[in-house]
Order: C-alpha cells, then sequence, then structure tokens
C-alpha cells in the first residue's frame, strides 16, 4: 500500500464518529476474533507439547481448546465410546511453550468439556456427511468449538499444509442449542481467497498489507474468522494491515495493534471526489 493512501487511511480513521460508528458496532466481532485465535494458538502450541510427551499415539481420539480464566487449555481425549481426558497444556496470554504446563493424567470430562467435546462431534460428523462443507489440496478444515455467554457454537477454518500461505475464506459456523443439538449451519466466505507471502520481493519494496473482498452474502464487515486468521499469520507474513472491502465499508486490520477501524465507502468515496477537484 502506497505512503499517501496510508495517510489517507489514517485520516479517516481519526474522523468516523456518531452514533452509528461503524468501528463501535464491529468490536463484538472483534472479541469473537480474539477468542477464535486464542483456542486455535493453544491447539497450535498444545499439540506439539503433547505429541512429545504422550507416546501412545494409537489412544488419541481428537483435541479441543478453551479458556479459564487468564489460562487457555488444550485437551487432548482418548479415543473411545466413551472418551476421557488424557492430556491438558495450559497456556498463560503468552502462550510460551517453555512456560506451559503439561498434565497426562487421565481424568472424566469437566461439564463445559463435556459440551465442547459434544458439539466438536457433531460438527465433525456434519463435516462429513453434509456437501455444503468443501476441502482444498494441500489444506486441513479445522474445527474451533467456542462456548461464550450461553452461546454455543462451532467455527470451522481452512488451514494450509503449506508455509507460506494464509488462507481466507472457505469457513463456516455452526450454532447450537442449550442442549447441545445443532440448529443451524452456514458458509461465511463464498470461495476460498489464499495469499502468499514469504516470497522473494522486487528489491527495496515492502509488502506492507493485503486485501481480500467480500460478497454481499458474507456481509459488510471484516469476519471473526478472517481476525483469527490475520492473528495467527500476521507476525510470519509480516504485514502491517489487512483491509477487507464491502459493497459498504472498508475494514482496516492493523496486524501491528491488533485494532479494527471500519470506514464507510460513501465517505472514502467523497474524499476522492474532494481531492479531485482539489487536483482540478
Amino acid at each position: 500500500m502506497t505512503r499517501p493512501i496510508t495517510i489517507l487511511l489514517t485520516f479517516l480513521s481519526l474522523n468516523v464518529f456518531g452514533q452509528d460508528n461503524p468501528t463501535e458496532q464491529a468490536q463484538p466481532i472483534v472479541a469473537e476474533g480474539k477468542r477464535l485465535y486464542k483456542s486455535e494458538m493453544a491447539s497450535w502450541h498444545g499439540t506439539d507439547l503433547f505429541l512429545e510427551n504422550y507416546k501412545d499415539r494409537t489412544n488419541v481420539g481428537g483435541y479441543f481448546s478453551y479458556p479459564e480464566n487468564d489460562i487457555t487449555k488444550c485437551v487432548f481425549f482418548s479415543k473411545a465410546d466413551k472418551p476421557k481426558v488424557i492430556g491438558t497444556i495450559s497456556f498463560d496470554s503468552t502462550y510460551n511453550t517453555k512456560t506451559a504446563t503439561t498434565d497426562l493424567n487421565e481424568r472424566d470430562f469437566t461439564s463445559n468439556e463435556n459440551n465442547l467435546y459434544a458439539i466438536r462431534k457433531i460438527a465433525l460428523a456434519t463435516i462429513n456427511s453434509d456437501a455444503l462443507f468443501k476441502t482444498y489440496k494441500n489444506t486441513n478444515l479445522n474445527l474451533i468449538p467456542l462456548i461464550n455467554n450461553n452461546e454455543k457454537k462451532v467455527y470451522i477454518l481452512t488451514g494450509p499444509k503449506q508455509n507460506g500461505v494464509v488462507i481466507f475464506g472457505n469457513d463456516y459456523l455452526l450454532t447450537f442449542d442449550k442442549n447441545n443439538n445443532l440448529i443451524s449451519k452456514k458458509r461465511l466466505h463464498r470461495n476460498i481467497i489464499p495469499i502468499n507471502y514469504g516470497g522473494k520481493e522486487e528489491e527495496g519494496k515492502e509488502i506492507e498489507g493485503t486485501i481480500h473482498s467480500h460478497l454481499p452474502g458474507t456481509g459488510d464487515f471484516i469476519t471473526a474468522t478472517d481476525i483469527c486468521t490475520l492473528m495467527l499469520y500476521e507476525k510470519f507474513a509480516k504485514w502491517k494491515q489487512h483491509n477487507v472491502v464491502s459493497r459498504k465499508y472498508l475494514n482496516i486490520w492493523n496486524c501491528l495493534t491488533d485494532q479494527l477501524t471500519v470506514i464507510p465507502m460513501s465517505t472514502i468515496d467523497k474524499i476522492k471526489k474532494d481531492q479531485e477537484k482539489r487536483n482540478k
């Protein structure tokens, strides 16, 4: 992104106020995206630590992660009709593997863990039986069960098997009632959007930002899955900014501060017209 555009966006971000401030409207999405990120970070690092210490790979049925106060736990369960927890990896907010705790004592699920396991199990069965869900070469579908404020959901993200690629899209949301019954399923993005990073750029040039667009069916705001993906990969990609363009808004994600600014496209159009008049 060129410097003049960056300056323009900075100016706009400081001048979008009012009761219908879209940046404020999008904050619940930001919070949801950060919850997904915390879960995935615990799963990423927890898997490595667990497999280093647990030798009976044939007994592993799966895993999921969840927050508990200031700790995020990654729980592994056995491959059985009535599984038990066989490993618990706990992280503080740094996700530092050197300070994480590993507990390989077998135990029963807690009530919360039992619900997370139940909705994850239903989500996995749904993926395997429903044509709504698509898979692509060199990718995995990652399940993220989430229970927050009595809302039960499973997000499904597409993750790359190859280094140097960030994948947006091909993501889904399943929602459940209080009894863990599936009540809705939705495809969030209508397509898959891979963006390469880490390649050889032209000498002297640096990629400061990237962009993708949303069709009306995805919505006008950045998605929680977009935010989760950005937070997982932005440091590897060394991006400073990622924009999501919809019919109504320009969503600007700051990869350095993990903050979102949302600007109406009508505001941008007015400023462009004003600049055109000044340049005549």
